[in-house]
């Protein structure tokens, strides 16, 4: 019976490859076509329209990297084709397995209207149906050569991903483009044969739907007339509807498809091309929505919509009365499908801000869910900034990529840091880009983690970055799949309802406690280390901007709060928290540009920040304090002298000299300030770090000990660090110089200097400051190294049971040992500002301006101690996808912080990444806001976004325990509302008889306060 069964098969995948698929198109006539090469960057299409066209033949090569070449194709369609479906059909020459990050092209009227795209699986464009006869038929297609920087499977590096070291061959060959009649029956024959045999082949042997398919196959195929495949395709189909219309077991298994097309904001390609694929794909799917009443897609990214907006006005109709047909679903609700681990706090309220306000203002419609399928985990406190923004269900599928655990569960209760639950589904099909086949059918049933409990999943469908999206194929197995014996029964539907089923089956699902942590693309925390650093610097500087803005707005006639600057900027900002730009996994080109756009923006945020503090006025010289923590530390004037200062939190104070404690001194090679004193060795690591307040050594071992390692994964070399690369390294032990550069009673330092590696030079000031326990660390490193990674290790004399490291709105507590698989998984983490070890009494934190990637480890010594040892991810050195990763200098800050708590660590974190501002302004305004209690902690001070001149204030609790306190103003309060993320009122805040706003936080909890001013 095996025997015939494998008859049967070969049988039939011979007959349905070489035979039906071919006649689908059953006639033909090409299209006359003429080319013409459009110069450097894309152009609009009416200067497209104008240019000179040149003759072009079917095989001939085109297309250099990353440009554009318009064809004009004109034909007819023959009288004899009255009565029939014609379509064009255009084969650019696409390659490769993969339909997206290749060639695509946009087909348009000669008047400009876009029709449809042209993709790898997704070739036709819908001429008449039925046809008259006789029609004249002319497009203006722009067709986009797209390197496919995916070949080898990540194996090569490549010069394609970058237009200034890609060259200029031809990539593709054009293979037809003709005027065709569809076979509608040939397709229709096509497609039911291929549900058959993918469901015959995923049945067990012993299952006999499996083989009562089998032999209805073999029996339809001998009604084909190899002959006349057109002719007998009927019959054969008839042969078929027995198999076809069995019903699906009535406890089947549920999927819930909607069509998508991820498409990432950049990634292989330039943001400048996504602002073309996006149109493409739109395209497609609003002519889809037009032929299939039943279809629904589901689309997130807000940026994306808007570069539609802006650039392809006729698309966006056609989006707009898609959404209003019902068919179109925008979900998400954030600016971009953004990284998961490395924005700020603020930065993923703001994702949520911008996307959901976008939404609402040009569709009417809130989102309700978090559509986040792609990226490369998930920080803890996603639960609450979501439900703050008014979202109901998460969705995630990266999870299915980990690398040692399987995730328990398909559909739970997901708990943030600050006990916030929603309702998330992890889809068991394991793909965002589903196309209903038996193997994923079968997968999606199998995988499935909450049978018995459950009985419904979801599966987006469609192809992404840059295939075109859905296509009718995908939506005709869905409908043959709808309820079909032995396959999972398929509805296409919209997100909001498949949650809104399962949350009602299935209210007492699982729970799971804290980040969604992704085993793999570890190295994500630290490829591409200056986007990052460009990241940091820009949230850091929106928040001073907006805060000195609102201080101006509040005590300076004639100064305009600057929103429409700052909404641009934020925009920019969170466009390149991209899950693919941020985490440094895109190629060179993103790269260039994208620190590119963080020095425009950093340029422009300084300036509207000196803008504001110049408003408040002019004759002195001033400190201002964005952190929301008094400070009281070194500063430099304008010549560089030092000044030991003291700054209210979110205020500022004369520069004037404080009263300094005790003052540093230098010998040899020994810092002292009277807090700390730190030995540095021969070698230039730290030989000790003395507490002399808690009068302890803090080290174990060498500190800022500089450890080069290995550093080639397995696969994905800008994205993954393997744990083998832990076993060949360099210590960097040689320094050339160790010198004290600065002696002074408010600051001593001392410079090491090293070459290493193949030409690189790293230059470390290491700076003790009088009032602070803090050992700052600059860093200069001119990179040349090539699959490497270097680490900073701070070994600690503390038996720390677990790390505490930043996330957004908190932190949260990882084991420092590896007793379960979960545990060794996280041998490479995330975390912000600070990363802070400790055991009852006493703590160490390590502070830094623009470091996300570290390691925790724990050993125990011979003495008996235990060794904890934090180490910093500091620069990679990959070379896929972009062979230059990271190449030449890098210039950043960290720290070392003895005897800190918790508290001590936000504090300095803060400090660290928000330098004093030295300006002249003689006013001097009480600070907007101030927060009085242990933890409560000011995030934001803006003016709201309605232009309406209140206060809104986003604060939390960052120390992990209640917080009871007072929020005090700079300004008469007239009256104040606690608000969602939206600052859409929730409920009346109390103002107390002094006129502050009384709080009450629990753990890590988030509060947005609008101030209303009297």
């Amino acid at each position: 019976m095996h025997d015939e069964s494998r008859r049967i098969e070969e049988r039939v995948q011979r007959l349905h490859d070489q035979r039906i698929k071919s006649a689908i198109y059953a006639a033909t006539v090409p299209f006359e076509v003429e080319a013409w090469q459009a110069p450097g960057e894309p152009v609009p299409f009416e200067e497209a329209a104008a240019a000179s066209y040149a003759p072009f033949a079917m095989g001939t090569p085109w297309g250099p990297p990353w440009g554009t070449t318009w064809f004009r194709m004109r034909g007819q369609v023959p009288e004899a084709w009255a009565g029939r479906r014609v379509e064009a059909v255009i084969d650019l020459g696409f390659v490769g397995d993969w339909p997206g990050n290749q060639a695509e092209a946009l087909v348009h009227l000669t008047d400009g209207t876009p029709l449809k795209a042209v993709n790898p699986l997704n070739q036709y464009v819908a001429i008449a149906n039925p046809a008259t006869g006789g029609e004249t038929v002319e497009y203006l297609v722009e067709a986009a050569s797209n390197p496919d920087i995916l070949a080898d499977n990540f194996s090569k590096t490549t010069p394609l991903g970058d237009i200034l070291t890609a060259g200029d061959k031809p990539l593709y060959t054009f293979r037809a483009a003709d005027i065709a009649v569809l076979d509608e029956e040939v397709w229709h024959l096509d497609l039911d044969v291929q549900v058959l045999r993918e469901l015959m082949l995923e049945l067990g042997e012993h299952d006999p739907r499996r083989h009562e398919i089998a032999h209805a196959l073999d029996r339809a195929m001998d009604l084909l007339d190899l002959d006349d495949v057109s002719g007998s395709a009927p019959a054969v189909r008839e042969a078929l509807k027995p198999v076809l219309s069995k019903p699906a077991h009535a406890s089947a298994h549920t999927v819930s498809g909607v069509g998508h097309a991820h498409i990432d904001s950049a990634w292989l390609w330039p943001i400048r091309e996504t602002k073309r694929k996006t149109s493409r794909t739109f395209s497609n799917v609003t002519s889809l929505a037009d032929e299939y009443d039943d279809f629904i897609f589901a689309c997130s990214q807000a940026q994306q919509y808007e570069w539609v907006r802006d650039n392809y006005p006729k698309v966006w109709a056609r989006i707009q009365e898609s959404v209003k047909k019902g068919q179109w679903a925008p979900v998400g609700g954030m600016w971009v499908e953004s990284d998961g681990n490395l924005p700020g706090g603020e930065a993923v309220a703001r994702q949520f801000i911008h996307g959901k306000r976008f939404f609402i203002e040009h569709f009417g419609i809130e989102t309700k869910g978090v559509w986040l399928p792609d990226s490369f985990g998930y920080n803890a406190a996603y639960p609450q900034i979501a439900k703050l923004a008014g979202n109901e269900w998460f969705l995630t599928q990266k999870i299915s990529w980990n690398q040692t655990n399987r995730f328990p569960h398909h559909t739970f209760w997901w708990e943030g840091i600050d006990g916030t639950r929603i309702f998330t589904h992890f889809p068991p099909v394991d793909t965002y880009n589903a196309r209903f086949s038996g193997e994923e059918m079968s997968r999606a049933v199998r995988n499935y983690q909450e049978k018995g409990g459950a009985s419904r999943s979801l599966a987006p469908f469609g192809w992404g970055d840059g295939g075109g999206g859905p296509t009718r194929e995908i939506m005709e197995r869905a409908r043959r799949l709808a309820d079909l014996e032995g396959s999972a029964k398929v509805v296409v539907e919209h997100p909001d309802a498949f949650f809104a089923k399962a949350r009602e089956e299935y209210p007492d699902a699982p729970v799971w406690v804290g980040e969604l942590y992704l085993e793999l693309h570890r190295a994500t925390y630290t490829s591409q280390a200056r986007t990052k650093q460009g990241n940091r610097r820009s949230e850091h500087l929106l928040r001073e901007a907006e805060l000195w803005a609102t201080t101006a707005a509040l005590h300076a006639p004639g100064y305009t709060y600057p929103h429409e600057q700052l909404d641009r900027l934020w925009k920019t900002v969170l466009l390149h928290q991209f899950h693919d730009i941020l985490p440094g996994s895109s190629i060179a080109w993103v790269h260039r540009e994208a620190e590119a756009e963080y020095a425009r923006v950093a340029r422009e945020l300084q300036a509207l920040t000196a803008e504001a503090v110049a408003a408040l006025g002019d004759g002195g010289t001033r400190v201002f304090n964005t952190s929301p923590y008094d400070r009281a530390e070194v500063v430099r004037t304008a010549d560089g002298a030092p000044v030991y200062v003291e700054v209210p939190a979110s205020g500022s104070a004369p520069l004037t000299a404080a009263e300094p404690p005790q003052p540093v001194t230098v010998s040899g090679r020994v810092l002292d300030n009277g807090l700390v004193r730190v030995e540095v060795a021969e070698d230039g690591t730290l030989s000790s770090v003395r507490d002399l307040r808690a009068n302890r050594e803090v080290l174990a071992d060498q500190g800022n000990l500089l450890r080069l390692h290995t550093d080639l994964p397995n696969y994905w070399d800008a994205w993954d660090i393997d744990k083998h690369y832990k076993n060949r390294y360099t210590d960097l032990l040689d320094a050339s110089s160790v010198a004290v550069v600065e002696q002074d009673p408010l600051v001593g330092a001392i410079r090491v200097e090293r070459s290493f590696g193949k030409g690189s030079t790293i230059t470390q000031t290491i700076t003790v400051r009088a009032g602070s326990p803090r050992i700052d660390i600059e860093t200069d490193i001119d990179w040349h190294e090539t699959e490497k990674i270097l680490k900073a290790a701070f070994p600690v004399d503390i038996r720390a049971p677990h790390s505490s490291a930043e996330i957004q709105f908190g932190h949260i507590q990882r084991p420092t040992h590896t007793n379960t698989s979960w545990e060794a998984a996280r041998f490479e983490v995330s975390g912000h500002r600070w990363v802070h070890i400790g055991e009852p009494g006493y703590g160490v934190a390590i502070i830094n301006d623009s470091t996300y990637g570290h390691d925790v480890s724990r050993t125990v010594r011979e003495d008996g101690g235990t060794t904890t040892t934090v180490r910093l991810s500091l620069v990679r050195a990959p070379r896929i996808p972009d062979p230059e990763a990271d190449q030449g200098r890098h210039r950043f800050t960290y720290a070392l912080l003895p005897g800190a708590t918790i508290g001590d660590a936000v504090a300095e974190g803060y400090a660290l990444n928000l330098p004093l501002r030295v300006a002249d302004a003689a006013g001097a305004p009480a600070p907007v806001v101030s927060a009085e209690g242990e933890g409560v902690t000011v995030e934001a001070v803006k003016l709201a976004d309605d232009a309406s001149g209140d206060v809104v204030v986003r604060l939390y609790e960052s120390r992990g325990g209640r917080a009871q306190g007072v929020l005090r103003t700079g300004f008469p309060l007239a009256g104040a509302q606690i608000t969602d993320l939206l600052e859409r009122p929730l409920e009346e805040a109390r103002v107390d008889g002094d006129g502050g706003v009384p709080v009450a936080l629990r753990p890590f909890q988030i509060l947005t306060l609008r101030l209303r001013r009297g």
